[in-house]
């Protein structure tokens, strides 16, 4: 089909790209930027009057919770929230039931994601069989069938030479390994030590639980050379040592979730079980210690973290309750809202869920690689329109997802959200219009 986007404000961070401009689409690339071609006719217009036109959005981090939880989310539901949230790509952890640690469940999901045609999805493989920390998966086979990396999702690998191990291999084949940074002893609780957590008689999750993981980590660095991708980074103290690394000249890149970026553990209130959340959330301190590091480039890119949890498991008390939260609808304007607070453009604002994400998948990527998260002509057509003057208020009833519970519901946090997504394209095909 061939779409033109007219109107709009068109805003790539990938080349700093900003002006008024239409934008034509046709045969899942974009054809033209600014003037339409000659006898170039439309068979659907998109009015971005008063909107912005920036590349689809690229998330790092969203279960889709199938297979094995579909009680919790199925991938058509989940994808449709990615499409309603301006996300064209995204990551999935492997901690699926089985996990992805066979290639046949690999190409099972892919298959059923590209049928639905609603975001491009990047599965990442299980780093160990069955994420028990065991035994390495075949990476390569894995590899073949789509994976653009592996992780051990929530499940820390107790066994240091197990990592070592991993960590070689991936290393030789030029894999990146995708770890959160939690000691396995140390991070059982439910709410992170301090003040609150003491006050309200909840186990602790010490800030070491995430240092001692990372010294670790930077260490068999070191010695196997391999490329690491640090997930959700949860403390000030945590980001310190991510920048020594980075001046060293450590393979390394991070992520933090929208839940860190803007919450505390003060947030959790009367033990509200939506602020139960993995990593837990931490002090003011580290909150705004993640915020200046996004900022100026240590951690890399902002993620969702979007893990939708079935009612019966959310509403218990807050220690017996499933971490977790939806965020795929809520991304951009978790990033909008972010990029204010700091005084930065919507372009540098935008990057940190589009271009730079982009780079951390790197090679992985194959041919996608020159042209996801940009707007460049000849380039693969993944678009989101939004109105950036918009403000929209949360109601789980109107989410999307499966997964209903939000630390941002409106009725309890009292906060209104800037932004809202008009129109999500992928590969030339609207897969969402409001």
């Amino acid at each position: 089909m061939k779409i033109l986007i007219k109107g709009g404000r068109v805003i790539d961070p990938a080349t700093g790209r900003d002006e008024p401009a239409d934008v034509a689409v046709a045969a899942g690339r974009i054809v033209a930027i600014g003037q339409t071609p000659t006898g170039f006719d439309a068979a659907r217009v998109i009015d971005a009057s008063g909107c912005i036109v920036a590349p689809g959005l690229v998330d790092l981090a969203a279960r889709l919770r199938e297979p094995g939880h579909e009680h919790e989310g199925m991938l058509e539901s989940e994808l449709n929230a990615a499409a309603a949230g301006g996300v064209t790509s995204l990551v999935c952890p492997p901690d699926t039931d089985p996990a992805l640690d066979e290639p046949g469940l690999v190409d099972m999901l892919k298959f059923r994601a590209r049928k639905l045609s609603l975001c491009r999805l990047f599965p990442l493989g299980a780093l160990t069989r069955g994420l028990k920390g065991e035994a390495i998966t075949e990476m390569a086979e894995l590899t073949e069938s789509g994976c653009v990396g592996f992780s051990q999702a929530e499940v820390p690998i107790r066994d240091t030479l197990v990592l070592q191990r991993a960590l070689q291999y991936a290393a030789t084949y030029g894999y990146t390994v995708w770890l959160r940074p939690q000691d396995s002893w140390l991070g059982k609780g439910v709410a992170a030590s301090g003040a609150v957590a003491t006050r309200m008689g909840l186990s602790g999750v010490p800030v070491a639980a995430e240092t001692i993981a990372l010294h670790t980590i930077f260490e068999l660095m070191r010695v196997t050379g391999a490329r690491v991708h640090l997930c959700r980074l949860s403390s000030a103290a945590g980001v310190e040592l991510l920048r020594r690394a980075k001046a060293e000249g450590l393979k390394v890149t991070a992520d933090v979730s929208i839940n860190s970026l803007h919450l505390t553990d003060v947030d959790i209130g009367y033990f509200n079980p939506a602020m139960r959340l993995n990593p837990p959330l931490r002090q003011q301190a580290d909150r705004a210690a993640l915020r200046a590091a996004l900022a100026d480039g240590t951690i890399d890119a902002l993620v969702s973290d979007h893990t939708p949890v079935e009612a019966d498991a959310k509403n218990l008390p807050f220690g017996e309750a499933e971490p977790g939260a939806t965020g795929l609808e809520l991304l951009l304007s978790m990033a909008l809202k972010w990029g204010q607070d700091s005084g930065l453009g919507l372009g540098e604002t935008l990057s940190r869920i589009t271009s730079r994400p982009v780079a951390v998948l790197g090679e992985a990527l194959g041919s996608l690689a020159e042209s996801a998260g940009r707007l460049a002509e000849g380039g693969v057509a993944d678009l989101c329109v939004f109105d950036p003057a918009a403000i929209w208020q949360v109601e789980p009833a109107g989410l999307r997802s499966q997964g209903k519970h939000t630390p941002f519901d409106f009725a309890t946090s009292g906060t209104a959200l800037p932004g809202r997504v008009r129109a999500t394209v992928v590969a030339g095909t609207v897969a969402y219009q409001a």
